[in-house]
């Protein structure tokens, strides 16, 4: 928000627009205006790349291999480094498809966001070394069964079943 406020601060000066009409006239019909466009697209596409390079592998690695996030981050920059050209097709395909999915009112996006977190795994797996000393996880203690058909009760475990 501050750089944002810079760049319009940097275009039209600390003066505010009257009204909305006013706001988009000035943006849409001055040299000021397509300024203020151009490099407000430019660096919303730097927060994007940055965004990117920091986050294309380091949530899925956060998850697989239960890593810190720093060293995470780490991971994707050098995948990034390592991968530019699909990685730049990763994120324009992201792009796509979220644009796609917000077109709707945002509506496809509950198609899009899961099909990119699945996509995303898969990346992932096929980007960054599987950890050759990687201890297993131990197996989770059986529990008791609980049936569907109690959903909401079961939400409740301290409640006892006999409806106190």
């Amino acid at each position: 928000m501050a750089i944002a406020q810079a760049i319009y601060v940097a275009a039209f000066g600390h003066g505010a627009a009257a009204q909305i009409p006013d706001f988009v006239r000035r943006v849409l019909t001055t040299p000021e205006g397509w300024w203020l466009i151009i490099v407000g697209c430019g660096v919303g596409f730097l927060f994007a790349l940055v965004a990117l390079c920091i986050s294309v592998v380091s949530f899925p690695l956060m998850l697989d291999r239960h890593a810190g996030a720093g060293d995470a981050m780490l991971t994707s920059l050098r995948a990034v480094a390592l991968n530019p050209i699909p990685m730049a097709t990763w994120g324009l395909i992201v792009a796509a498809l979220l644009l796609a999915g917000s077109l709707p009112f945002f509506f496809g996006l509950a198609v899009v966001l899961p099909l990119l977190g699945h996509a995303t795994w898969h990346l992932h797996r096929k980007v960054v070394a599987p950890d050759p000393n990687q201890p297993p996880i131990p197996p989770r203690p059986p529990g008791e069964r609980r049936p569907a058909a109690d959903f909401p009760a079961n939400l409740f475990p301290w409640k006892s079943k006999g409806g106190t």
